[in-house]
């Protein structure tokens, strides 16, 4: 059944009883937060996890003019996990909370069909998981596991095995981090290799990178592109790892043999923002 409710939230203002409610069904506290005026241009919503001397919970922070309709689509005590939407003068946001291992996590999830924890938990998955799920035949509450046949996940990366691939003592790094970007924390994993991918020349006017043939390009056009301290990289190459993963707020995972690594698919909720791995 959908809990829904329309509220303006502004200093001082409790959520509605029934959100919390929704959240208790998770032995979960939620508060709420109003967020300083120039937040309202980033953002009309978020969602964070914040601690105070019970533990952790979750804090809804919103700019004091904002009106949010917000729903709890669904909810799986037995997962410790919900489904929240949230929308917001004219867009909706998805978003899936609970708890992962050893502490409180807030996903947002892709995809406009998105109805329920199942259907988020699979969302969240790159392409290349789902088809090692299709190739492994898994049922349903398999898929919903941290570890099954098709791969092992910790946090926000999967890790899809590949026992018959070889890689080169060579190319073999020992204890490389492995991040989402500023503001995470850090895996670390025991050896880890790269394959494949584009090779580009980057530098701070093309953090991204170019490919070699627009690089020719640029250096014809004028002799200052060849101050610009350029490098050449690989875009987009494949990670590959084996050994442990450690994290500091996960079990660290042993991985016998290589692993392809992919990331989630929430970047892909904030409008599809471009992404490109360089190496």
């Amino acid at each position: 059944m959908w809990a829904y409710f329309s509220a303006l939230y502004s200093a001082g203002m409790t959520l509605p009883l029934h959100l919390e409610r929704a959240f208790a069904r998770l032995n979960m506290r939620v508060h709420s937060m109003s967020a300083p005026v120039r937040r309202a241009a980033a953002s009309s919503f978020n969602l964070d996890i914040a601690t105070d001397r019970h533990g952790e919970y979750f804090e809804v922070r919103l700019p004091e003019q904002s009106q949010p309709e917000l729903l709890t689509l669904d909810v799986w005590p037995d997962l410790r996990q919900l489904l929240l939407m949230a929308r917001t003068d004219g867009r909706k946001g998805k978003f899936l909370c609970g708890f992962d291992e050893r502490h409180l996590f807030t996903a947002a999830v892709p995809g406009p069909g998105v109805r329920d924890v199942p259907g988020a938990m699979q969302a969240l998955k790159p392409a290349a998981v789902l088809t090692s799920e299709e190739h492994a035949h898994l049922r349903t509450s398999a898929r919903l596991r941290r570890r099954n046949a098709a791969f092992v996940r910790q946090g926000e990366w999967f890790f899809v095995p590949q026992p018959e691939l070889i890689v080169l003592p060579e190319r073999v790094r020992r204890n490389e981090p492995l991040s989402r970007g500023a503001g995470s924390k850090t895996h670390v994993c025991a050896e880890a290799a790269r394959v494949g991918g584009e090779p580009v020349m980057v530098c701070s006017r093309f953090p991204s990178g170019v490919p070699l043939a627009r690089y020719l390009q640029l250096v014809r056009s004028s002799a200052l592109v060849m101050t610009w301290h350029w490098q050449q990289m690989t875009r987009n190459p494949e990670l590959y790892v084996r050994g442990e993963v450690r994290h500091k707020d996960h079990a660290t995972l042993t991985l016998p043999t290589w692993h392809r690594v992919l990331m989630n698919t929430e970047n892909e909720a904030a409008g599809r923002r471009t992404v490109a791995f360089l190496d």
